[in-house]
């Protein structure tokens, strides 16, 4: 757990623009940009900072739509739609959940066609619920550090 008000600082301005410079990092909190190299790496090695990525507009290249899929898995076609999964490349995000569902998949698709060839490939795992999504509300927030009092 981070505890470090600097780091929490450093962790917020990577949040927001992962490609600032060390240097202008550190001007922004007080320290040389071997002390924010420096203070990056151990996050890196902690596994805090997990990566760094380019946020892309699925639009922008070409995908009309993106949705949210529900999948109630049959019984014992879990382990098998778990290792085929990853091969979609229609799913940019996949999760195990609790509740009716055991699934949800974050997917971006080409076309109404698009979703329909994804659908039939995975009804075959279970029951189906698809969300499209018309426009993000909330995308990418920064993660704060958590400043509620503990009773």
């Amino acid at each position: 757990m981070i505890k470090d008000e600097i780091n929490w600082s450093i962790l917020l301005l990577l949040q927001q623009n992962a490609r600032l410079t060390n240097a202008e990092i550190g001007r922004r909190v007080g320290l040389s940009s071997p002390a924010v190299t420096e203070r990056i790496k151990k996050m890196e090695d902690l596994g805090v900072i997990k990566g760094y990525a380019a946020n892309i507009d699925h639009r922008a290249t070409g995908h009309q739509l993106k949705a949210i899929v529900t999948l109630k898995v049959f019984s014992g076609r879990l382990k098998p739609f778990l290792e085929i999964v990853r091969g979609f490349k229609e799913v940019v995000n996949c999760y195990r959940i609790t509740g009716v569902e055991n699934i949800i998949m974050e997917v971006i698709l080409f076309d109404q066609n698009h979703l329909e060839e994804f659908i039939d490939k995975v009804i075959q795992y279970g029951e189906t619920r698809t969300h499209i999504i018309l426009s993000n509300v909330v995308e990418n927030r920064e993660i704060q550090r958590n400043t509620r009092k503990r009773v």
